[in-house]
Parts: structure tokens; sequence; C-alpha cells
């Protein structure tokens, strides 16, 4: 099989060859890494190789839906036993940490069949909606490499849009899985807070922010890996009721009519692209082609008071992530990037009772959403505010590091959390990516499907964003949109 022919097929595809017996798992294993060395020097995706360790898994018996498909796992929380484990991070890199054991997620792909020979590039914990770590380099966009391929799970969306895997793990703590898919001219979905597994060390992340899923070009997919991930493990906090039927079958379904409310506006009050509104638009126009009943609506809730909610609980998060590392390897400041320092210090500052106010509001915004949606199936947004951003564009301004140099010698962050420019420099980040975040602290499946291109040839992914227990309903409209106006086959180099 050469790359055309192997690019031709989604991960189902793959595996019905390889069920016929017309390629083996180890055939299909060699021309994704042919394809990985060829792209890889341009686009910076895969970033640590494990090829013999997949050749000896390709060349045994292996079962399952997907037994013998070629895939690769981000380099964050997706571990793989003996294989490095650096999330991004300078100080784990450097000590070579490695996963002791599978992640209970990777078991799960293990027992389907899937052979993964590689871990993708991602930004130090994740982090940030582009993936620049200082430890490993940008990736960039097949589409352009100039071009940021989003993040934090950008490593395995330039892989999968550049055709060297059909599936890549990602996970989405802010909009990790849909931005680089909106970027990338992919389906990202993620799922609600507890359908997918993070063991076996711990349950959730994030207090159920932060969810696991893969990328993928096909809708078909990514319903099956969500059939063979999802469900309980062992000491879940709590049990999220199972899908009325398989993902799958959902996804070969049709959605009946829907009710859809859309909004172009960004919840922040910042700058919306004519490019993603457009992008929303011919979204609009496609469902009601379809027989859905669209208008403009959206949920009405202070955005800019969660957003900063959910910038809140990532400060806490980097503060802890940053001291176990610190314990860990042994390292001390300098094993980390600039502004992860400077997020941990914002995280150290933040008082306990403030935290918990915090994540009191969350509930208001699902109450919110809750209303919203008495009146609607899914709320529909740009994916993005602004086309994929050049390669540097978001990186912290010189005189900001300088700043926060200063403050983290002297002690100063609560000083500058009061002063208001911490929320300044947010909302300045926010300002690519203001509609994913309420999907993450509402715990909600969100999706971003590819269903424009820009003027100048980069993917703008439209954003739908439903109820609890709605990713089977979320699949169908998607495989509907599939089938209407096709993505599978642009494809970027």
């Amino acid at each position: 099989m050469n790359f055309e022919e192997y690019r031709a097929f989604d991960a189902m595809g793959l595996a019905e060859l390889i069920q016929k017996g017309e390629v083996t798992p180890a055939e299909l294993l060699e021309v994704a890494i042919a394809r990985a060395e060829a792209v890889n020097p341009q686009l910076n995706g895969l970033i640590i190789p494990l090829y013999d360790m997949a050749r000896e898994r390709a060349g045994t018996t292996l079962s399952g839906p997907l037994a013998g498909v070629p895939m690769l796992v981000k380099d964050l929380f997706q571990e793989i036993g003996g294989a490095p484990c650096y999330q991004g991070n300078k100080a784990r890199k450097a000590r070579d940490i490695k996963a002791d054991v599978d992640s209970t997620l990777v078991a799960r792909w293990k027992q389907a069949g899937l052979v993964p020979f590689g871990r993708t590039n991602t930004p130090e914990f994740g982090a940030k909606g582009i993936t620049e770590p200082d430890s490993f380099g940008p990736a960039r966009n097949p589409w352009n490499p100039d071009h940021t391929p989003g993040g934090s799970s950008g490593g395995s969306a330039a892989m999968v849009a550049a055709g060297v895997v059909p599936v890549a793990g990602a996970n989405d703590g802010g909009g990790s899985i849909r931005i680089p898919a909106a970027c990338c001219g992919l389906f990202g979905l993620k799922p609600g807070r507890g359908r997918t597994p993070w063991g076996p060390h711990f349950t959730e992340a994030m207090h159920g922010i932060a969810v696991n899923h893969v990328l993928t070009r096909s809708v078909r997919d990514s319903a099956l890996l969500l059939d063979i991930a999802q469900g309980d493990e062992r000491g879940s906090l709590f049990r999220i009721a199972p899908p009325e039927q398989a993902y799958a079958l959902s996804a070969a379904s049709r959605p009946g009519k829907l009710r859809i409310g859309f909004s172009t506006r960004s919840p922040l009050g910042t700058e919306v692209s004519p490019e993603a509104v457009r992008a929303v638009e011919n979204t609009v126009a496609l469902l009601r082609d379809l027989g859905h009943e669209v208008e403009e609506a959206e949920p009405q809730m202070d955005a800019r008071q969660m957003c900063m909610d959910w910038l809140s609980v990532w400060f806490g998060q980097c503060a802890a992530e940053v001291d176990e590392v610190k314990e860990l390897t042994g390292c001390g400041d300098e094993g980390f990037e600039l502004d992860t320092l400077a997020i941990a210090a914002f995280g150290r500052a933040t008082p306990a009772h403030e935290y918990v106010k915090c994540q009191t509001r969350w509930q208001g915004y699902m109450i919110a959403l809750d209303a919203f949606l008495a009146r609607y199936d899914f709320w529909l947004t740009p994916t993005l505010a602004l086309p994929p951003a050049e390669i540097g564009a978001m990186a912290t301004p010189p005189w900001q590091q300088a700043a926060l140099k200063m403050v983290l010698k002297v002690g100063a962050e609560k000083l500058l959390m009061k002063s208001g420019m911490i929320e300044q420099m947010a909302l300045e980040n926010f300002k690519y990516m203001p509609f994913t975040q309420f999907a993450n602290v509402t715990g909600v499946p969100a999706m971003s499907v590819p269903l424009h291109w820009t003027e100048a040839g980069l993917p703008l992914g439209s954003q739908f964003v439903g109820g609890h227990g709605d990713e089977g309903k979320l699949l169908a409209l998607a495989a509907q949109l599939e089938e209407a106006e096709p993505w599978f086959n642009k494809v970027p180099m």
C-alpha cells in the first residue's frame, strides 16, 4: 500500500482492509512511519517516536474493532508504559521521565487493537491554545506551516491533518480538542464530564473541566473511539449515565429536526473576524437546507466572569503541576517556562475562599445553559474568533515577560492580580478563542465541525454545544453535516 491509498481510508476503513487480509498491520505501520518521517521535519507534530515498540506490537496477533490501525498519542496524560511522558515540560524531558504503566485510556485503545507508534507535541502542561513549547519548539499547521495548528493538542492535529494517522489522542480543558480541529480542518468532539477515563492514578482532571478523546478526519471514527473509551473506571468520583445506544449507531443515524440557537458575537465583547462570522453563517444556511430550525440566540450569563473563573482553576492546577514536577525531578524554576511560573504564582496567590467562590459560580453557568437548552437543542458559535494565528503571534510580548520576571522576583503576584493586569492579559489571549471554555466549565459535550476554509486557505471550524449526555445527538448531526458538505478528501499536503 502506498501513501495515497492509505490516506483514502479512515481508521474503520483501514481496519476493514486488515480484516479482509488485503493489508497487514505491519504494512500499515510502515506507511504511517514513512509519512511521519516525510512531513515531521516541517510540522514538528511527532516528538517522541516509538517505532520499535510499535513494530513489535504490529507483529503480534491483534484483536478488536480497530485491530492493526496505527495511531499517535498526545504527550499529556495519555501514558504508554515504558515510554517517555514529558508533558511539554523542560524538567521532565531533561530527566527523561517515563510512565510506569499504560493509562486506562491507552489500555482501552490497545484492547481495541490500535497500534500507537509515537507521542505528539503539546504546550507545557497543555496550558495554551497554541503548541509552541520551549522544550520541543512549535508544531505547525499542514495547511500553512507559518500558522499554528492550535493547542493544546496541536501536534496530534498536525499529524492527522497531514495524513500520518487517521486518529490521534487529544484532551480538552478549555478547547484543546476543538481549537486544533478548527485550525486543521478536522472533526473534534469534546465529550462530557466523566465520559472518558483518566486512570489508573487519578480519575478526573481540574474538577472535571478536562476530558480525554481523539482528533479524527471522519465522524464515524470519533464515534467508535468514544464507544471504545467511554465508561466508568476504578475510583470514579461519580458514575455518568451510559449512552442510550452505541455512539457508532448514533453516527449512522439521522438527528431529526433540530432547533438550534446561534451567535457570532464574542461573549467577551472582543473582535470576531469576518471569516469566523462567515463560517457560522454558512453553517446556518446548511442547517436550514437540511430542515433544521435556526435562529440567533445565546445563553444569558456573565461570560467575562466565567472565563476568569475558568482561569482561576487553571492557575491552581498549574501551581500543583509545578510543585509536583519539582518534587519528582529535583529541579528549580529553571525547569519551567516563564509563563508557567507566572501562572503557578498566580495560582498560589489565589485564596482558598476565592477559589471556592469561583467553583460555586459554575452552577449558575449550568443553570443558564439549561435555560437555553429548554428552548434549543444546541448552541452554534464559531470555534475560533480569528483564523489560526501565525507562529509566535500569541507569545507573551517582551514587555510582559519583563514585567512577569520582576513580579516573580519581588513576590508581587497578589498586587499584580489586584491591578487588573492579569485580566487584561487573559482577555488578550481569549480573543482568539472566547467560545470554547463554556463547555468545559459546565461539563457538557461540544464539537468543532470543519465546514469552512478562509480565503487564505486555512480551516475555520464551527462549534456546537449540547447538554449533558448529548454526545450521541451531536455525532448524529455531525454525520449529517459531513454527508451534506464532505471534508474528508480536503487535504493540505
